[in-house]
């Protein structure tokens, strides 16, 4: 039976996505944007520090709907608590990968310099290596792609802590039912986590509130020397990137469109990568909220 096809905010040709992706969400590691998951090679994971253990296993997360064509499949095993194997794809309805597609591939790389043959196996191959979906860097020229994977993964790590392997539906590009939608970090990084709550009224987001809290509740819009210290290195503090993604949120309607903030650049997508699994959420209605028990790596 052939699914309905639809446009997505999330399996867009390029994709997108809060986030600190999650894991280690409040790791100040501002990197510049559009780097190559390729420089992972040769380095290895860092020494965890908290979150959750992975459960031997193989985790499954699909997309129900079409978009362009194509739509997201996604198997991820774990043995001796370590990810083994990534298996990320884009199948058309015939089953065929994106990845085979050999119009599509030599269209997007006259446009963006890489197509689905190389950013796909590029992407996997990080997750394997760095363990860690918050590690994996964006592969330049397919930043929507990357973001999409960086959700998706996250999603899949978080099944793998508590040992669920009951197939992750994304129903992709469904009108989004009105409710709050929170999600929250359990483990502090260099002295924060993250919360967020969502609020979608109308079939539209009319609320984004994404912080980082102190153990006293503290935003760190409210640190002072955090503040001073950041914008004098970066240009920006998160008294600002914080109130311009939230805002932008609002305004866009979609993670994949809320812009990276210069200076910020590693909040900005661990903000899409939430943001993300917050409109997943709320594709379905699915107000229950989400705790992310978050990778921390030790400096």
């Amino acid at each position: 039976m052939k699914m309905k096809k639809i446009v997505s905010g999330f399996a867009v040709v390029a994709f997108t996505t809060l986030a600190l992706a999650a894991c280690g969400g409040n790791n100040d590691k501002e990197s510049a944007s559009g780097s190559s998951a390729s420089s992972s090679e040769a380095v290895k994971p860092a020494e965890k520090e908290a979150g959750g253990d992975l459960k031997d296993g193989t985790y499954k997360l699909e997309e129900k709907n079409y978009s362009n064509g194509y739509r997201v499949v996604f198997d991820m095993t774990v043995k001796d608590g370590k990810i083994t194997k990534s298996n990320y794809d884009y199948l058309n309805e015939d089953g065929k990968s994106k990845q085979k597609d050999a119009d599509y591939e030599k269209n997007m790389k006259e446009k963006t310099k890489t197509g689905p043959k190389e950013y796909i196996p590029e992407l996997n191959k990080a997750l394997e290596q760095m363990q860690n979906p918050d590690a994996v860097e964006v592969v330049t020229g397919a930043t929507h792609s990357s973001e999409a994977f960086k959700n998706y993964s996250q999603q899949l790590v978080q099944a793998a802590q508590a040992g669920d392997t009951k197939t992750i539906e994304i129903d992709n590009g469904a009108e989004l039912k009105d409710g709050t939608y929170t999600l929250e970090e359990k483990n502090y990084s260099n002295g924060y986590r993250t919360v967020f709550n969502m609020t979608v009224a109308g079939g539209k987001i009319t609320e984004s509130n994404f912080d980082m809290v102190d153990k006293d509740g503290k935003s760190k819009k409210n640190d002072a020397d955090y503040e001073k210290n950041m914008e004098a290195k970066s240009g920006v503090g998160p008294k600002e990137y914080i109130e311009d993604l939230n805002k932008g949120l609002v305004e866009k309607g979609t993670p994949a469109e809320v812009e990276v903030v210069t200076g910020a650049t590693h909040s900005s997508h661990v903000f899409q990568t939430y943001a993300a699994q917050l409109v997943n959420a709320a594709e379905k209605g699915n107000t229950t909220a989400i705790q992310v028990d978050n990778i921390v790596t030790k400096k």
